[in-house]
C-alpha cells in the first residue's frame, strides 16, 4: 500500500492544481475587464516578474528587488520592513562557504554563537534563533529535525535574502525575528561555463563546476548543472568537511515567456563531526563555566553522515500585466547519522578523563507547496497589487538516539584515535516519530496614491503536530494551533531616493511539550514594531537602510521546577537600532558597512530584566573590495574586512560575560585576462579568515565553544 507520506505529498500537489485550477477559471471570465487597467510603477512586470529571476535583482553588492518581503517582486524601497541582502558577487568575493558565513556581515545578525561549527547553520536574528523555523529556499520552508537540519550549499545560490521581524502574515509559524531566505541558482539564457579548483588549509581539496544555458539550441528549454566534490578535515580532530553537491535545474517557457516552468533539483552528501568544541568545567568557588584545551571526540567514533535530496518546481502563467497565477512545490528528504565521543569530565587520578559514546538517527521528509494568484488593477488614484495565497506544508520525523562507554583519555598522551571504541549498539534512549501539517490562507495588498505605499496583509494558519514516544507512548502529545496573523505598514518615497517607513507585525510558533497539568502548551506569539529610513538614489550604486525597532515575544518556557515541569511564563523582549549600507560604485570599490545595537531581554518571569545569553549589545562589520580597472595594477583585486563583536553574558543570571573580539578577513585576486586576452576569464583567489587567529572563547548556559582559528583558501577559477 502507498505509504501516508505518500498519500500526503499527492493530496499536497491536487490541493495546489485545484486551486489554480480555480483562479484560471476566474481569470478566464475576467480577463476582458482587467485587459482595461495599465498600472504604472509596480516592482516587477510580465517577464519580469517571471521565477527566472529567482526572486532577487541585485547590481554588484546592492539589490534593487526582491521576493522575500512580500512574494512578490517589489522594489524594495517599497517593502515597509527591513530586508538586507547578500548578493552572488559578495558570495565569491568573501569566498563564502557556509550560510552562516554568508549573513557575518550583516546588520542585525548575529552569526557564530556557538563558535566554530562545521555541521550546522545557525544565525540568531534580532536576538532570536532562527534555524529551525526560520530557513527557507526559493521561498519554501526547508523542513527538518533537530539535528537533521538542511544545509545550503553557497555555491549553489544566486544569493541569500533576509526578512527581519516578524514573517508569519505571508509565511505562517515561526520566530519573531525573522527568516533567511536562499535563492538557488537557475537556468540562463547566455550560455555559461565555469571550473574551479580550491586548496586550503587542513589538506582541503576541493572542485566545483557550473554550467548553464539554451538546450539544444532551443531559446525556450534552458538548463543549468552546478556541484562541487570537496575533501577536507577540519581544526578539530574528529570532524571533517567533506562534501559532494549536486543540483540540475531546466526552465521550460513559451514564446511569448508568460508561462515558466523551472525545475530545481539538489543532492548533498555530506560528512563532518558528531562532537565538537572542548570540554567545559564549572568553577567551583564563583560556578562559572570555563573552556579547557581538552577536545571533545575521538577520530574512531566521529561521523556526523547526512544525505538531502530535494525536487520540486516553480510554475507561473501571467494572462496579461495584470493577473498571474503561480505554484511552488518542493519534496524534500534528510537521513542523519550522528556519531561521537564525549569527554564528561577529569578522574581522580587528575590525568586521565571519563567518556561516553552516543548516536542520533534523524530522518526526515518533507512536503512543501505554496499557490498564489496575483492581480492588478487600480481604485480611482490607487494602485492595488493583490496576492491571496494558500499554502501547505507537511514534515514526518524519526529521532533515534542510545549512548554507550568509551575508554578513557589520557590527558598526557592525549591519545585520540589510539583505542577501539564500542558502536552503540541500541538507540531506544529516545524513541520519538513527529507529525507536523501546516495549512495556511494568505491576502496581502499593496496600495500605491502617489509617493504612499500602504502594504497590509492578513493570513490564518491551521498547524497541526503529533508528537508519538515510541518509549513511553503515554507521554505522546498532539497540539492543535490557530492563528490569525498580521502586518501592516507604510512607506513614502521622496524623489531624492529616501524613504521613511513604518510597520506593525505578529508573529507565533508552535511550542513543544505539556505543563504540569498535562495540557500542552500555547504557541509563543511575538509582535513588532519598527520605523525605519531607506535611502537608494537613483543613478547610485549604494543604499543606506536604517531602523529602530521592538519585538516582543510572549509565552516563553521557564526553567523547570520542583517536579521537572516547565512554565509558561513571561517574555522576552528585543529593541534596538540597525544601519547597513552596500555600495558598488563605478571605480571598482564594492563595500557592506553595518552597525547593530541591541538590548535582549527577559520581560517577567524569575530572570526578569536580565540579558539574553550568547547577544551581544553593540556589533559592527565593514567589508570593502576593489578591483583596480587600470593602470599597471589592472586585473588586481583586494578585499579586508573587520568583525567586531561586543561582549556577551554567559548565564541568564548575568553573572559573568564573554569578552569582546574584532577578527579581521582578507582576500587577494588576480584576473589574468587583464594581463593576456588570450587567458580572459582565469582568476586566481586566495582569501584568509580570522588572519590573526583570534579564538576566543563563547560561554552559553553552560558549554563554552570557541571562535574558528585562521582559514586560508586559495582557487583557481576558469569562466568560458
Amino acid at each position: 500500500m502507498p505509504s501516508p507520506f505518500a498519500h500526503r505529498a499527492l493530496r499536497s500537489v491536487l490541493m495546489g492544481c485545484s486551486t489554480l485550477a480555480l483562479a484560471s477559471a476566474a481569470a478566464a471570465q475576467d480577463t476582458v475587464a482587467l485587459d482595461t487597467v495599465v498600472v504604472e510603477g509596480q516592482g516587477g512586470s510580465g517577464n519580469e516578474g517571471s521565477s527566472d529571476t529567482g526572486g532577487l535583482t541585485a547590481d554588484g553588492y546592492v539589490a534593487k528587488d526582491a521576493r522575500v518581503g512580500t512574494k512578490t517582486d517589489t522594489d524594495l524601497r517599497k517593502v515597509p520592513q527591513a530586508v538586507a541582502a547578500v548578493s552572488k558577487k559578495e558570495l565569491e568575493d568573501r569566498q563564502v562557504q557556509t550560510l552562516t558565513e554568508a549573513a557575518r556581515y550583516t546588520a542585525g545578525v548575529r552569526a557564530g554563537t556557538y563558535g566554530f561549527d562545521p555541521s550546522f547553520d545557525t544565525i540568531f536574528i534580532r536576538g532570536f534563533d532562527v534555524t529551525y523555523s526560520g530557513f527557507y529556499r526559493d521561498g519554501l520552508r526547508s523542513l527538518g529535525g533537530s539535528f537533521a537540519t538542511f544545509r545550503h550549499e553557497p555555491y549553489g545560490l544566486e544569493g541569500v535574502t533576509i526578512l527581519k521581524g516578524p514573517s508569519s502574515s505571508l509565511y505562517g509559524s515561526a520566530a519573531p525575528g525573522g527568516l533567511v531566505n536562499v535563492i538557488s541558482k537557475r537556468p540562463t539564457e547566455a550560455p555559461f561555463r565555469e571550473l574551479e579548483f580550491q586548496v586550503g588549509s587542513h589538506d582541503r581539496a576541493q572542485v566545483n563546476f557550473d554550467a548553464s544555458g539554451p538546450l539544444g539550441g532551443n531559446d525556450n528549454v534552458l538548463y543549468r548543472i552546478t556541484g562541487i566534490k570537496r575533501s577536507a578535515d577540519t581544526e578539530f580532530v574528529a570532524a571533517r568537511d567533506d562534501r559532494t553537491y549536486i543540483a540540475p535545474a531546466l526552465t521550460l517557457r513559451s514564446d511569448d515567456r508568460d508561462t515558466h516552468l523551472t525545475v530545481l533539483g539538489e543532492y548533498s552528501d555530506l560528512k563532518a563531526g558528531g562532537a565538537r568544541g572542548f570540554l567545559t568545567l564549572t568553577n567551583p568557588l564563583n560556578g562559572q563555566a570555563f573552556i579547557t584545551d581538552i577536545e571533545q571526540g575521538d577520530p574512531r567514533y566521529r561521523d556526523l553522515d547526512q544525505e538531502q535530496a530535494r525536487i520540486g518546481y516553480e510554475f507561473e502563467h501571467r494572462f496579461n500585466e495584470n493577473l498571474a497565477v503561480r505554484q511552488n512545490l518542493r519534496f524534500q528528504s534528510i537521513s542523519t547519522d550522528m556519531k561521537y565521543v564525549s569527554v564528561y569530565g577529569l578522574n581522580p587520578d587528575g590525568i586521565s578523563a571519563y567518556r561516553g559514546t552516543g548516536q542520533i538517527l534523524d530522518n526526515a521528509d518533507g512536503i512543501a507547496v505554496d499557490n498564489q494568484i496575483e492581480g492588478r488593477f487600480q481604485t480611482g488614484e490607487i494602485a492595488h497589487t493583490v496576492l491571496g495565497g494558500l499554502d501547505y506544508t507537511y514534515f514526518d520525523g524519526q529521532y533515534r538516539y542510545g549512548g554507550g562507554l568509551a575508554p578513557d583519555l589520557n590527558l598526557i598522551t592525549r591519545n585520540y584515535g589510539q583505542q577501539p571504541v564500542d558502536p552503540v549498539t541500541s538507540n531506544s534512549v529516545i524513541n520519538s516519530d513527529t507529525h507536523q501539517q501546516q495549512v495556511g490562507l494568505y491576502v496581502q495588498d499593496q496600495a500605491e496614491y502617489q509617493r504612499f505605499v500602504l502594504t497590509g496583509g492578513l493570513r490564518y494558519d491551521w498547524l497541526d503536530t503529533d508528537t508519538l514516544n515510541n518509549v513511553t507512548p503515554s507521554s505522546s502529545q498532539r497540539a492543535e494551533d490557530r492563528h490569525l496573523s498580521g502586518r501592516v505598514g507604510v512607506s513614502y518615497l521622496f524623489d531624492n531616493g529616501v524613504t521613511p517607513y513604518a510597520n506593525y507585525a505578529t508573529s507565533f510558533a508552535p511550542t513543544l511539550g505539556v505543563g504540569a497539568d498535562g495540557s500542552a502548551f500555547d504557541p509563543t506569539t511575538g509582535e513588532q514594531i519598527e520605523v525605519g529610513v531607506k535611502y537608494a538614489p537613483e543613478g547610485l550604486g549604494f543604499t543606506v537602510d536604517a531602523a529602530l525597532f521592538q519585538i516582543k515575544q510572549d509565552n516563553i518556557l521557564s526553567a523547570y521546577d520542583a517536579l521537572g515541569f516547565q512554565r509558561q511564563e513571561g517574555a522576552v523582549k528585543s529593541q534596538g537600532f540597525e544601519i547597513e549600507t552596500k555600495a558598488s560604485l563605478t571605480d571598482g570599490l564594492s563595500l557592506v558597512a553595518a552597525y547593530t545595537y541591541l538590548d535582549l531581554s527577559y520581560d517577567g518571569g524569575e530572570n526578569d530584566g536580565n540579558l539574553v545569553v550568547g547577544q551581544p549589545h553593540h556589533q559592527f562589520s565593514l567589508w570593502g573590495n576593489y578591483e583596480f580597472l587600470s593602470g599597471p595594477a589592472q586585473g588586481l583585486e583586494l578585499g579586508l574586512g573587520s568583525r567586531f563583536i561586543g561582549k556577551t553574558y554567559a548565564d541568564n543570571a548575568n553573572t559573568y560575560e564573554n569578552e569582546a573580539r574584532v577578527l579581521i578577513d582578507a582576500s587577494i585576486g588576480y584576473d589574468f585576462g587583464a594581463a593576456d586576452p588570450r587567458l580572459e576569464g582565469v582568476k586566481a583567489q586566495f582569501n584568509a579568515k580570522n588572519v590573526f587567529d583570534d579564538r576566543k572563547a563563547l560561554c552559553n548556559s553552560g558549554y563554552c565553544y570557541r571562535e574558528e582559528g585562521r582559514s586560508l583558501i586559495g582557487s583557481l577559477r576558469y569562466r568560458f
